[in-house]
């Protein structure tokens, strides 16, 4: 495995002070604390070449998981091993194999164009200076870079930021990549193009990736296997479309008529979600959506149907809400 982790936990002591001046004084001789338990005992194993999505809300537990995967972090317990290393070790071998991008963070020198930060990068990562000019001609290539790398960074959009930002996280071809909210703050287009950045990348280096994100484009876009974890939990490790079906056993029948019909009359062959007009949505149970299409098209007049499924936002939401907390 690439990747593995066994009763993997973080615990923090976080002093609580009462408000006031008594109790300040109470504080002087004795203090409460409290202990969060960041990621508490979560295992899973991650194969080379691997796209998986780790979701969860915020102060779930993703962030502090990655920084304990790429060493920034010393686990509180449980097991966790990297390319064969422990990261907490920091080794030269291992670092210069991995990457934590961080969407909120940025390695980028302000003041100066970002191509010295690729630089600085190679120096750090000992890039043979061949090996260094391929890669930026081929990370330029993928991220459309042009004449980015030579633009002061302040004077950089935030999408133009971020790409520069993956490259200069990637100038020595790292193994594995750990990904924390790699778009966010971005726009639409942007978004998509680094979601196609990290697809051909992936393609091209066999890189093992995990990646966190509140867009669930970019989960669906990149990710047939997620891990849902909240409360530092593991609540799900599996396929995504597994999850979809497991925690939402029903599809969205969308109808649009030719002329009305009674909610009596579509009640009949689901539950009634809209029904608007000439336009009705069904919620059916998913077995049995194919007949109940047909029955539809037979029966009523109807001059559409389209067949969905549920929002996949409403189904991580349903998941958090521990309205259905699933296990692998």
């Amino acid at each position: 495995m690439y990747i593995q982790t066994e009763q993997l936990q973080k615990y923090y002591q976080v002093y609580h002070k009462e408000a006031g001046l008594a109790g300040s004084l109470r504080a002087l001789f004795k203090r409460r604390y409290e202990t969060i338990r960041a990621v508490d005992g979560v295992s899973f194993a991650i194969d080379a070449g691997e796209i998986v999505g780790f979701l969860g809300p915020n102060g779930a537990g993703k962030t502090t998981t990655l920084k304990m995967l790429s060493g920034l972090l010393y686990p509180s317990g449980g097991h966790v091993e990297v390319l064969g290393y422990r990261p907490f070790e920091r080794r030269p071998a291992f670092l210069k194999q991995i990457t934590l991008v961080m969407g909120q963070k940025q390695q980028l020198l302000w003041d100066l164009p970002a191509a010295e930060t690729l630089a600085i990068n190679r120096a750090i990562y000992e890039v043979p200076d061949a090996v260094y000019q391929q890669t930026v001609a081929e990370l330029s290539e993928l991220l459309e870079l042009g004449p980015l790398l030579s633009k002061q960074v302040r004077k950089l959009s935030l999408g133009e930021r971020m790409k520069c930002e993956l490259a200069a996280a990637l100038i020595h071809r790292p193994k594995v990549l750990f990904l924390d909210e790699p778009t966010i703050g971005l726009d639409v287009t942007t978004q998509a193009r680094v979601r196609e950045f990290i697809a051909d990348y992936n393609r091209r280096y066999g890189a093992t990736v995990l990646l966190t994100s509140h867009y669930m484009a970019d989960v669906t876009a990149l990710c047939k296997r997620v891990l849902v974890i909240n409360h530092g939990v593991l609540l799900y490790d599996g396929d995504l479309q597994g999850l979809v079906e497991r925690v939402a056993p029903h599809k969205l029948i969308k109808v649009q008529l030719d002329s009305p019909v009674s909610p009596e009359a579509l009640a009949a062959y689901g539950q009634v979600q809209r029904h608007e007009g000439l336009e009705a949505k069904l919620l059916v149970e998913r077995a049995e959506t194919t007949r109940i299409g047909a029955r539809l098209l037979g029966e009523l007049p109807v001059r559409d149907v389209t067949i969905e499924e549920p929002a996949i936002e409403d189904i991580i939401a349903e998941v958090f809400a521990g309205r259905n907390v699933v296990s692998g």
